[in-house]
């Protein structure tokens, strides 16, 4: 219905995708296996290293081959062959080899086919009692990246003690703001009271190989919104500001270990707001054991994150539900919480699950330049199924070196796909508070895995978005599936495995105003 309550009965416009399909991209520059040979150690061959000519490596090689002993692989670029002996081959045989290849015009150097293994544990004297970077494989994406100061976690929660020795290397020059004394210090007024936000900060970015304490998930820059007092309750006003002042800091992952107050239009307009200015917002999905996701996770804007015990399985104070999008560890989760505490204590909640999901983004923006679409995409695909159905895992189990080790849109893991998607865009305009446009949109794929419906509305107006699926009956502001009516004409719906057995209605209608539009439908195959 109209504001005035007149039914919808305008025109119809019918849309269908064109042809615009994005391969995922391919890996490059990466040289294929020589057929037959096994990954890992290979300690029976030699490495032969030849200068650069007219002919390849293995033509320089093969004269100085033995009869038992064969050439396995060639890479032209590094100019190099890998030659095999058999297992049973003496080391003498070997030597023998190294001594007389090398004694050929063009050899540079022959020698073993050294086994090399990830050396990076952290230095961190307490890494060993910690478990939840070690069960999301934190440490094997560390070898590629620990981090980079150029993404930013914003932790709205409680005050944080940004003067940690843990912490401090990793807070920004200006660690943030406090919402709730309404000041320009996010330090906890209680430090004994108030050490939540100090321990979702270290499990998302605790300095890590510091020689210190605890690691965290990620090197990545940590600011504190503080909207929640020394009780570890805040006003609905106080977080939704924290929030938008969050994403105006440019942070590139909001984490929000709270939950409570069931829905409400502030918090979902913040959280909006925050996802169109391209921050990825994390939350936990809440902690008390119900079959429904709490607000703010319930929000399709956010990634709601169950938690798990150490054993992954889902923990018993765990809500969980459709909204799930992922799970991490919460049970006894290690990590800094305020001197005045002791400096480190385990903590359990989903609060503790969320920051996990949070340091592995930062891991994998340090590793990938990814919308926070496309991020949240990507650790979806490449999550760790621990045999939990998909309301209490959602995709999975979060996993850091899966994040960090795949590239994003390759097909890999859950809801990866494909990569394959296809957009379409019209353009139209409303007059008034009266007017608004129906479209129908027929689907490019069967199955689409994902659609995105976007509006890109006037800055002076307030244009709104409503989508319908599995029917024929246009959407409207009394009459929807799915909506997005944020305070501007900004507006983004994302439905994760469409109904796609009729044509996807979409309304846009205008709240207030007027002026021009584009709407932009993305299908996922």
């Amino acid at each position: 219905m109209s504001e005035d309550g007149t039914p919808h009965m305008k025109r119809r416009r019918f849309l269908q995708a064109t042809s615009a399909l994005g391969l995922a991209g391919a890996f490059g520059g990466v040289a294929s296996a020589t057929p037959g040979r096994n990954p890992g150690p290979k300690e029976d061959e030699i490495l032969v290293g030849v200068a650069q000519g007219r002919d390849s490596p293995s033509d320089v090689v093969e004269s100085a081959v033995p009869g038992n002993a064969r050439i396995v692989h060639e890479n032209k670029t590094l100019s190099y062959v890998a030659v095999q002996f058999p297992s049973d081959a003496s080391e003498t045989a070997r030597e023998n080899f190294i001594d007389a290849v090398t004694k050929k015009d063009r050899v540079k150097y022959a020698e073993q086919n050294a086994t090399h293994q990830t050396l990076l544990t952290p230095n961190d004297p307490r890494f060993g009692d910690q478990y939840a970077p070690q069960q999301v494989n934190a440490d094997t994406a560390w070898d590629t990246t620990l981090g980079s100061s150029s993404v930013t976690v914003a932790v709205v929660d409680t005050g944080a003690q940004y003067d940690h020795p843990d912490l401090s290397g990793n807070f920004a020059s200006n660690p943030g703001y406090d919402f709730a004394d309404d000041d320009s210090d996010p330090y906890p007024d209680v430090l004994s009271d108030e050490y939540h936000g100090t321990h979702v900060s270290g499990i998302a970015g605790g300095v890590t190989d510091n020689g210190t304490g605890t690691a965290g998930i990620s090197d990545s820059s940590l600011i504190n919104g503080r909207a929640l007092d020394e009780s570890g309750s805040g006003s609905t006003a106080d977080i939704a500001d924290a929030i938008e002042w969050a994403a105006d800091q440019g942070a590139d992952v909001i984490n929000l270990s709270l939950g409570g107050g069931g829905y409400t239009s502030t918090m979902k307009n913040a959280v909006s707001y925050a996802t169109n200015n391209g921050a990825l917002v994390v939350a936990a999905a809440g902690n008390d054991g119900s079959s429904s996701v709490s607000y703010p996770a319930a929000y399709s804007e956010c990634l709601a994150v169950s938690a798990l015990d150490p054993d992954e399985t889902l923990a018993s104070y765990s809500q969980y539900g459709d909204s799930v999008e992922l799970a991490a560890p919460g049970t006894n989760v290690l990590a800094t919480t305020t001197e005045a505490r002791g400096s480190y204590e385990q903590l359990s909640g989903t609060s503790m699950a969320t920051p996990v999901v949070s340091g592995v983004a930062g891991l994998a923006l340090a590793q990938w330049d990814l919308t926070n679409t496309e991020l949240r995409d990507h650790l979806k695909a490449t999550a760790v199924d621990v045999g939990l159905s998909s309301d209490k895992q959602g995709s999975g189990r979060v996993d850091a070196a899966n994040a960090v080790g795949t590239e994003p849109g390759s097909g890999d893991g859950g809801d990866g796909g494909s990569g394959d998607s296809t957009t379409t865009t019209a353009s139209g305009s409303l007059s008034s508070s009266y007017d608004y446009d129906d479209y129908s949109y027929s689907w490019s794929y069967s199955g689409p895995s994902k659609v995105v419906v976007e509006l890109d509305g006037p800055s002076d107006a307030d244009f709104d978005l409503y989508v319908n699926t599995g029917t024929t009956t246009n959407a409207s502001p009394s009459n929807y599936d799915y909506a997005s009516y944020t305070t501007d004409s900004q507006e983004s719906i994302t439905i994760d495995n469409p109904d796609d057995s009729t044509a996807m209605q979409v309304d846009v209608d205008s709240y207030s105003g007027s002026g021009s539009y584009d709407l932009t439908i993305t299908e996922y195959k």
